[in-house]
């Protein structure tokens, strides 16, 4: 488990390592896996018990695609039971493959679940995807916001919205904006990462309310 700089975690822990088959351009740890020669071979890493401060978050899989089809389903159901085990900690989820959520469902009460919206063209309707999976925080983060189409986000209990980063390319600020108008619409707390949170001085770092 390592201190991290995401602004919305404050843990990081990678049970799944090994490069991870996405390929999506912008990936920074595909980058370091190849720069520092690191062993691609995807495998299971055995999780520990740990002493954090009781409330933490945690970001479950910041490396790699926890939710395609090269994760043998015995290894998530082992992630998820350790992440049961820990119910004074949250568990944040995030996947670039949303279709493969539902299996899962119901998730334990401290994980919350998100899916990756990069380009509209590919991920389609949120709330089709959204619907019939049971999460305690269901989230989408619009990171990088490649493209844009007003979303619908009726079954969405927050919103992250972010820049690419390495090198640094901001969406337009009409997306930024009328996304933190669509998300109004359904009283979603908007988290704004820096950079972007500065460039366009639009500073939201809300989290989901919870009870």
């Amino acid at each position: 488990m390592i201190k991290t700089k995401i602004p919305w975690a404050d843990y990081t822990i990678n049970p799944v390592k090994g490069l991870c088959p996405m390929a999506c351009p912008y990936c920074y740890a595909r980058k370091m896996y190849k720069r520092f020669k690191w062993n691609p071979e995807i495998r299971l890493i055995p999780l520990f018990d740990f002493q954090v401060k009781e409330g933490s978050r945690i970001f479950v899989g910041s490396t790699i695609e926890l939710f395609g089809e090269w994760i043998k389903s015995e290894w998530l159901a082992y992630i998820f039971k350790w992440a049961r085990a820990h119910p004074q900690h949250v568990f944040i989820f995030l996947t670039k493959c949303p279709q493969n959520l539902k299996q899962w469902s119901p998730f334990p009460d401290n994980c919350w679940v998100g899916m990756t919206v990069d380009t509209f063209a590919r991920y389609g309707n949120i709330t089709d995807t959204f619907s019939g999976i049971k999460a305690s925080v269901k989230f989408v983060s619009f990171e990088p916001m490649l493209d844009y189409t007003p979303p619908d986000l009726l079954y969405v209990n927050w919103i992250i919205i972010g820049s690419q980063t390495q090198p640094v390319k901001h969406p337009p600020e009409l997306w930024v904006r009328d996304l933190i108008k669509e998300a109004g619409k359904f009283y979603i707390p908007v988290f704004i990462k820096e950079p972007l949170s500065s460039h366009y001085n639009i500073h939201r770092w809300e989290f989901p309310r919870l009870g």
